[in-house]
């Protein structure tokens, strides 16, 4: 079975790991994968970049960008036939094509003989323009009248009506299987333009021997962290980014007990200005960007509780990685974070954007260490049961072999 995934990176953003996880978990059980991506970051001859002509796309780029159309521009997109690794694959699987490197008109061709598997990490394929319409769901009946023009990928012009029936259009003419990381996706997508298609829910698999609890103390000295300190750690890509809360997380922090703040440390990893933070009277190390998944271990093992204050997400890499290592979790109730943070099991969940809620949450779960180890044993056994890399590749395997079977019997039917 020779799979050919097309992402907007291999290891770079959610999206691009968690397709990178997935080709890694598919190889380990012997099946042919390779990637084609916008942005290459691995030296692989599995991995190649989608050929550009970025002069003439450029050009087009002012046009598009005038009528509010994202990514009609990239022509070469209709060259991905021509690639070998397009020619030598079976079946496809998409992954996220919403990053500028990837015109979706051209789904229809790349599928008219080879079946794909669209695995969604967001709601942009079904949306007028972005990727998390938060409270709007206008997206059900076409769009519209966009209240989100700014939210990514942004739009000059309001034309997210049109580009709902392009998509809808590309659609009627593709053979896609569609595949929802998580249950709250599943629920939107039943809702969307994608549901003529089959529906299967298939959670992101990690590596749990990668990512595993290490002991505590050590992971503490190799990070310079003193052993008996409260340890809250916060991560995402851009810290900035206001889908991810950094603001809301400013203001829990600040309505924290003072004797507690005296005893806690704050870890980031990603791109952070800690001035801000420094200012609330928290002793602050940041980390920056970690790419390394062992070390990233001994970070989440060095940590009493990880804060994820996002407004909108499907299924975040980073609760899944601290699942695996044993830290608990305290995080907002939207999108597929409850499939991660079970409240009382796996860690707690406050009601979206209700930062006093967030506070009490972190209080709750530093002052009780009884109920904090329970949780993290919770976090350890649900990873390895339901999240493991070895369960997500089977599954895809199946899902694969299915479409294959069913691309086999439509051309006996036909013939």
């Amino acid at each position: 079975m020779k799979v050919l995934h097309i992402n907007q990176s291999d290891i770079s953003g959610g999206a691009g790991i968690a397709g990178y996880r997935l080709h890694q978990g598919l190889l380990d059980r012997g099946i042919d994968s390779r990637l084609l991506v916008g942005n290459a970051q691995t030296k692989s001859d599995r991995v190649a970049t989608v050929d550009r002509k970025y002069r003439l796309e450029n050009q087009f780029f002012r046009f598009s960008r005038y009528l509010g159309l994202n990514y009609l521009n990239l022509i070469s997109s209709f060259n991905i036939p021509k690639h070998k690794f397009y020619q030598e694959a079976e079946i496809l699987n998409f992954h996220n094509l919403h990053t500028g490197y990837f015109n979706y008109l051209t789904i229809p061709n790349l599928t008219k003989n080879k079946p794909a598997i669209f695995t969604l990490h967001d709601m942009w394929s079904f949306t007028g323009h972005c990727a998390y319409s938060y409270t709007c769901d206008r997206w059900k009946s076409g769009c519209g009248k966009c209240a989100y023009l700014d939210t990514y990928p942004s739009v000059q012009k309001d034309n997210t009506r049109l580009e709902w029936k392009l998509k809808n259009w590309i659609y009627s003419r593709s053979n896609l299987t569609v595949v929802t990381p998580s249950k709250w996706l599943t629920e939107q997508v039943t809702q969307s333009l994608l549901n003529r298609f089959p529906i299967h829910h298939i959670p992101y698999g990690i590596d749990t021997q990668a990512y595993q609890p290490l002991d505590r103390e050590l992971c503490r000295k190799i990070l310079d962290i003193p052993i008996k300190s409260k340890v809250l750690m916060f991560s995402a890509q851009d810290l900035t980014d206001s889908r991810k809360g950094s603001d809301l997380l400013l203001k829990a922090l600040e309505m924290l007990p003072q004797s507690l703040k005296a005893e806690i440390v704050v870890l980031t990893m990603g791109k952070c200005n800690t001035k801000v933070l420094e200012t609330l009277g928290l002793k602050i190390l940041s980390l920056g960007y970690v790419e390394s998944d062992r070390l990233k271990s001994v970070v989440y093992s060095a940590t009493d509780l990880f804060v994820f204050p996002t407004r909108a997400d499907n299924l975040p890499l980073v609760l899944q990685e601290s699942m695996a290592c044993a830290t608990p979790m305290v995080s907002f109730k939207v999108g597929g974070v409850p499939d991660l943070v079970r409240h009382g099991i796996t860690g707690y969940l406050a009601s979206p954007e209700d930062t006093q809620d967030m506070s009490k949450g972190i209080v709750e779960l530093l002052e009780n260490d009884d109920l904090r180890q329970r949780m993290s044993q919770n976090c350890r056994a649900i990873a390895l049961e339901e999240y493991s890399l070895e369960l997500q590749a089977q599954r895809y395997m199946e899902l694969y072999q299915n479409a294959l079977q069913n691309q086999q019997q439509t051309r006996l039917i036909a013939a």
